[in-house]
């Protein structure tokens, strides 16, 4: 009896440490491995300098030249969950998931369903050459014969919630799930952004450099089976 009481407990215990197992870090805090970088700038300027570094144990886009890290994998059905701020001054940059075609954009930015992170609009998807569908729709993206995926078109869809971030310097939390056609957004514990019917559903993730210097300290992937409530 003692030792099937013992054997419970010890499954019991065991039980956390395996489901934090799940968890990978995409960014292993002092190298870019697993990653490669997208920089149209970088093509023919072979003293161009790559926006993507590591400094102090962290990911760092200096957001110029302008382009994208974006994993060697694809994932599907996963929780990413980011931890980021701005090193000196607010501006923009962005988690894109789902990756797919490299410079499908104004020839900078690749296929995907992008999450803002720019200076108080975090949480807004911008779609590119991808599409999702929200609730109130015109009321978050416009007119619908504005809508569109490419070029001019309307292709960003506001978030839910103003005042979210963190005041600058701070970190913030950004948990990405995305699960078949779903994409959910939290930012600092706040639901941001709920969509569906996305118009895909696996690919690479990517972070940018979009003009403003951003400091990465987690980027860890979970693989889940259903969108959290």
């Amino acid at each position: 009896m003692r030792t099937l009481v013992l054997s419970t407990l010890l499954m019991l215990i065991a039980i956390p440490a395996l489901a934090e197992e799940k968890s990978k870090p995409l960014f292993d805090g002092s190298t870019l491995k697993g990653w490669h970088a997208d920089v149209p700038a970088m093509d023919d300027d072979k003293n161009a300098k790559s926006p993507f570094i590591v400094r102090d144990g962290n990911l760092v886009s200096l957001g110029t030249p302008g382009g994208h890290l974006i994993t060697d994998d694809e994932f599907e059905n996963y929780r990413l969950e980011v931890e980021y701020r701005f090193a000196g001054e607010p501006g923009n940059c962005g988690v894109l998931v789902h990756a797919s075609k490299p410079r499908r954009l104004y020839g900078m930015f690749p296929q995907s369903l992008e999450v803002q992170m720019m200076h108080e609009n975090a949480g807004d998807f911008w779609c590119i050459g991808e599409d999702i569908e929200v609730e109130n729709m015109v009321e978050r993206r416009g007119p619908k014969e504005t809508w569109g995926v490419d070029g001019d078109k309307n292709r960003r869809i506001l978030n839910l919630t103003d005042g979210s971030e963190k005041p600058l310097g701070e970190w913030n939390t950004m948990v990405i799930e995305c699960v078949g056609d779903e994409v959910k957004v939290w930012v600092n514990g706040d639901l941001v952004n709920h969509g569906t019917k996305c118009t895909v559903s696996k690919g690479q993730i990517s972070v940018q450099a979009e003009g403003s210097e951003v400091e990465f300290r987690k980027i860890d992937m979970t693989p889940i089976e259903k969108i959290s409530e």
